[in-house]
């Protein structure tokens, strides 16, 4: 009787395939400021950190400076004492579908990439560099959306919508709240962005890890107004549109997440962010799981 095994786009591929070369360390001794410094500078959203022996012993991220900042401790502080352990490791040769389920068992961000030696570190792997490969493999693919496009017709493939992905959810402060407030709510709820409303609950701007670090390197205090550091507009996409251009526009942007609105741009109902489009393992429809399927005896 034939047997027929469900592939995903990502079966059979290897971490090496998707995981970003450039991997930013620091020692242990290097100050939180130091290290703001570095996070803007190369747009990253952690570092490795290595101990007196060079050896990795830790990471430092946004979170845990965001932390740092709630807690009111001086950015001449050292790495050794915000940074957390132990760190989760990949092979290049590995599964990228089996570490992907590594990174969600876990609740992690990223994964650290091995080398043949012993504590060499090559790369990291991380969802944007995952979806960032789906979304390649869609513009490549001839039933992707974007050929599709070009040809001015419609295959009849199911693609993937933004409503279909997305958070139903949104986590919303007000303007006139503080900086305290807000990191609760982004540690609570493991967001990386929060909504501004204003008085009447419209959506004014987002505070992001981002701009709290940079607030925290400035010498804000945590008290101060959300309204004082949030960006803005609020850029958002409509929850009809296609997976496929929603992906698009966040790595246009460089952002790993985006708030999604109804049918009016003033109504957000939800957010999109690249660890929910790294759950349905397709950039674009679900022709690339179909695709891969092999059938067997």
């Amino acid at each position: 009787m034939p047997v027929v095994e469900k592939r995903s786009v990502l079966s059979g591929i290897s971490v090496k395939a998707a995981m970003r070369r450039q991997v930013i360390q620091l020692p242990q001794g290097t100050s939180i400021d130091s290290c703001i410094n570095r996070m803007i500078k190369y747009k990253i959203n952690a570092v490795l950190v290595r101990d007196t022996q060079q050896r990795p012993a830790g990471v430092v991220s946004k979170t845990d400076i965001m932390s740092a900042f709630y807690a009111g401790i001086p950015t001449e502080t050292t790495l050794e004492n915000i940074m957390v352990g132990p760190l989760l490791f990949c092979y290049a040769d590995d599964e990228l579908e089996s570490s992907l389920d590594t990174m969600q068992r876990n609740a992690v961000h990223r994964l650290y990439v091995l080398g043949s030696e012993a504590d060499a570190v090559v790369g990291v792997l991380a969802y944007p560099d995952i979806v960032g490969l789906l979304y390649r493999y869609c513009r490549a693919c001839d039933r992707g959306l974007f050929k599709a496009r070009r040809k001015k017709q419609e295959d009849g493939f199911q693609r993937l919508k933004v409503k279909d992905v997305m958070t139903p959810s949104v986590n919303a402060h007000r303007s006139d709240e503080n900086l305290a407030r807000i990191i609760e709510g982004l540690t609570a709820h493991r967001f990386g962005a929060v909504l501004i409303r204003d008085a009447h609950d419209q959506p004014l701007g987002v505070v992001s890890k981002s701009d709290l670090i940079v607030a925290y390197k400035h010498g804000i205090a945590v008290d101060a107004p959300a309204g004082s550091i949030m960006s803005t507009p609020v850029h958002s996409c409509d929850a009809r549109s296609y997976l496929a251009v929603a992906i698009q526009q966040m790595l246009i942007k460089d952002v790993q997440r985006i708030f999604v609105h109804a049918q009016n741009p003033r109504e957000i109902a939800g957010v999109l962010s690249l660890s929910d489009a790294a759950r349905f393992r397709s950039g674009s429809c679900r022709a690339c799981t179909s695709s891969r399927m092999v059938v067997g005896i």
